[in-house]
């Protein structure tokens, strides 16, 4: 038989991320049946319970199986109906695809479409509600990885809920990285992954419902369209011990024990910010130049390629000569952009000071004129 080879690669890539050993060792204990034994459906409870507390919400928390992706369609599954108008907040390439989802319902998705480098000016989009506000439901991304650009969802929140607007919040990369208040921001569905700032493996999708949320799905006037994607299905699952599929119990298990690491860091949402407004920094200082124009991500940060080397380049000989991956990106960003993680467990200062002396190294194999030496930059703007 063969056997799987231990990654031997620093993963510092916009999620999946590195994982802590306590979270790693929670998936491997010995497991019961989630199916029949009703102890577990007191785990879930209490795991989605700690879930709640760190996202502030007084509202319900599932975890479903399935990568972050599942959430998204889950959400637009969950509330639109045959020929609701759904307004998509477009600035960055997840914001756009959230249209596909709703038309695949049944919606009408309308595209409110800004500049993908800059964040949302919540005062335009009051202007714009003000003309046209007949919209079921709204979708927006918390934080754009292909772009490392983020957008104030609790402020639109509070925008959509003025105008009776429910809301459906991607906050997949941002959820543990960026403030994030559910119940202050009026967000009715939210969605986080795993693999992120979780900083667990991937292949769980994080769902908080608000009770505004939760009544519009229940006066439905059809069916939802899908089973796996019903969040209705969930509902009665405490009281009737019971979930619509067989839950992934060590994946649970672990996750558990990642959230109880976020909520024992009081300071999580400042450690990102303080890594990644030093990463930006050491970068501009050496002379790269950043994608966004402004609202820059706390999980990750994107910068073009510089002159006279490509993506693939700096890729292959940041992982072989360093063995460090990082990304680029894709659709109209493919080949002009790197993206560096620093979400979760990746946002460290020993990690982020390894990769950037490795990225100074590489640029200068390639014989690219960096103005100051990154480390140097970013111990000294790390405050």
């Amino acid at each position: 038989m063969g056997t799987i080879k231990e990654c031997e690669l620093k993963i510092m890539t916009p999620g999946p991320v590195q994982v802590r050993e306590n979270v790693r060792m929670a998936r491997s204990i010995k497991t019961t049946n989630p199916d029949i034994d009703t102890s577990f459906v007191e785990e879930y409870k209490e795991t989605c319970d700690k879930i709640a507390t760190l996202l502030h919400t007084s509202g319900q928390v599932y975890i479903l199986s399935g990568e972050g992706i599942l959430g998204l369609e889950c959400a637009c599954a969950s509330l639109t109906e045959q020929g609701d108008r759904v307004l998509v907040i477009d600035n960055g390439i997840y914001g756009h695809g959230f249209a596909d989802f709703v038309s695949l319902y049944g919606g009408n998705p309308v595209l409110y479409q800004k500049d993908y480098r800059r964040t949302i000016d919540v005062e335009e989009l009051r202007v714009y509600l003000e003309n046209d506000h007949d919209f079921k439901y709204a979708t927006v991304v918390h934080n754009d990885t292909p772009s490392g650009m983020t957008n104030d969802v609790m402020a639109i929140g509070k925008v959509l809920h003025e105008f009776g607007i429910l809301s459906v919040v991607d906050s997949v990369s941002a959820m543990g990285g960026e403030e994030l208040h559910i119940d202050e921001g009026k967000l009715d569905i939210v969605c986080g992954g795993s693999q992120k700032v979780i900083s667990a493996p991937p292949g769980l999708t994080i769902v908080a419902v608000s009770h505004r949320a939760m009544r519009a799905m229940e006066s439905r006037k059809t069916n939802v369209a899908s089973f796996y994607c019903n969040l209705l299905n969930f509902k009665t699952y405490y009281e009737d011990k019971w979930f619509p599929y067989t839950m992934p119990i060590s994946d649970i298990y672990g996750l558990k024990v990642a959230v109880e690491n976020m909520l024992a860091e009081p300071e999580l949402v400042n450690r990102h910010k303080k890594i990644a407004s030093a990463v930006r920094k050491a970068l501009t200082k050496g002379g790269l130049r950043l994608y966004g124009e402004n609202g820059y991500s706390n999980t990750v940060t994107v910068f073009y390629v510089p002159d006279k080397v490509t993506d693939q380049e700096i890729l292959s000989y940041m992982k072989e000569k360093f063995h460090i991956m990082l990304a680029g990106s894709f659709g109209h960003l493919k080949g002009k952009v790197i993206r560096i993680g620093h979400m979760g467990e990746n946002a460290n200062v020993e990690d982020v000071e390894e990769v950037l002396d490795a990225l100074y190294q590489t640029l200068l194999h390639f014989h690219v004129e960096v103005k100051e030496e990154f480390t140097k930059s970013f111990r000294d703007n790390f405050i």
